[in-house]
């Protein structure tokens, strides 16, 4: 699986939910920071605090604003103009996954196995899951969709809590103890389920497609597992997802087909545009590929063994936060740096976000900040 895998697994049997973590040999050192020459003028223009962040948590923007929460069970909406709080709100539970929010409502998952949705800054209602969860629920439609570790996706009426639908698969009873793939396109449902992309109906929870991203290869649980994780990537009628340290692939979301697979050793998402898909691999090597093709475009090795999370578009700029607090700034186009900037020396706990025109990271301490270019 590589020497960087340390992070945990999660045992599922029936409804029961079996932590157990799992590390390989020492992390390797860091490679020297490289010198650069600023070509990419970002200015910190706010700051906030919410409670520390040790779950897989996420932020879910819509238009200028962003909702956080905090593992401790705060839940914040935040106008990202200001930094200032729209509200504020104490679920009084820890909170394992979210946020997920459609700019009306918002839902978590607490770690109790409780899907809590809140509107105008108060909890609404909650129902209890059969099982626990890493990903963040998907609220669209007037719907809010979970999808479990003990993968099975699940449809609640978002004004009610009542359940709508189930869809549930056999497979493997190791998961990920991280945010797996449950997101929109047009009409469908895009949930992840080992190694595969299913188009769901989000009416019924029936399949319209299937496709594979990644596939077992390993001769123990630990190196069979292909979960796909958070950080889908959406380009008009073209997917991109990450099987967990198998391959990246991206899909035609209209029918359902492979366009491209290639090999990557991978455990955080991607992202794209027009042409390029990006992701950084377990080892921090940042890699570029053709969107058409899959080619491998640029590769950049300056940032190894930092623990790079996911990348953000912002510009002409790659955004890519790691576990010391820095924010690193790569040119879209060849992978060269930009620009560095220094956070509060905690990891940069979630995937940073574009709200607007302010660009929004989370540390694991808690601390929120907005960032503009000039």
């Amino acid at each position: 699986m590589g020497q960087l895998l340390f992070r945990c697994l999660t045992a599922v049997a029936a409804a029961v939910v079996v932590a157990a973590c799992s590390s390989t040999a020492e992390k390797p050192q860091p490679a020297p920071l490289p010198t650069f020459t600023a070509q990419f003028q970002v200015q910190k223009v706010w700051s906030s605090k919410l409670g520390e962040v040790t779950t897989p948590l996420s932020a879910a923007v819509s238009g200028t604003r962003v909702a956080i929460a905090s593992t401790a069970g705060e839940l914040a909406l935040i106008d990202a103009q200001s930094g200032t709080d729209v509200w504020r709100l104490n679920l009084k539970d820890r909170i394992q996954a979210g946020v997920g929010g459609d700019g009306q409502r918002f839902a978590v998952v607490t770690q109790n196995n409780e899907l809590v949705t809140v509107e105008s800054g108060r909890e609404i209602w909650r129902q209890k899951l059969q099982a626990g969860t890493f990903t963040a629920p998907l609220v669209a439609g007037g719907r809010v969709f979970v999808l479990t570790a003990d993968r099975t996706a699940l449809a609640f009426d978002g004004a009610s809590g009542q359940r709508l639908w189930a869809q549930q698969r056999n497979a493997d009873p190791l998961v990920l103890r991280q945010s797996g793939v449950l997101a929109a396109w047009n009409d469908t449902l895009l949930a992840g389920f080992e190694g595969r992309l299913l188009g769901l109906n989000p009416l019924t929870g029936l399949p319209r497609w299937e496709s594979v991203v990644g596939s077992s290869r390993g001769t123990n649980e630990v190196e069979r597992l292909v979960d796909l994780v958070s950080g889908l990537n959406r380009q008009g009628n073209t997917v991109c997802a990450r099987s967990f340290q198998t391959s990246v692939a991206c899909i035609d979301a209209s029918r359902g087909t492979v366009q491209w697979t290639r090999a990557a050793q991978g455990h955080t998402g991607l992202e794209g545009d027009e042409a390029r898909v990006y992701g950084a691999e377990s080892d921090s090597k940042v890699q570029a590929w053709n969107r058409q093709n899959g080619q491998p475009v640029w590769t950049q090795e300056a940032l190894r063994f930092r623990g790079l999370g996911a990348p953000l578009v912002m510009g002409r700029a790659l955004v890519l936060g790691d576990e010391a607090g820095l924010l690193h700034f790569l040119s879209r186009e060849d992978g060269k740096v930009l620009q560095r900037l220094s956070t509060d020396g905690t990891t940069v706990a979630m995937r940073p976000v574009l709200a607007g025109q302010t660009l929004v990271i989370v540390n694991r301490s808690g601390q929120i900040s907005g960032y503009r270019t000039e």
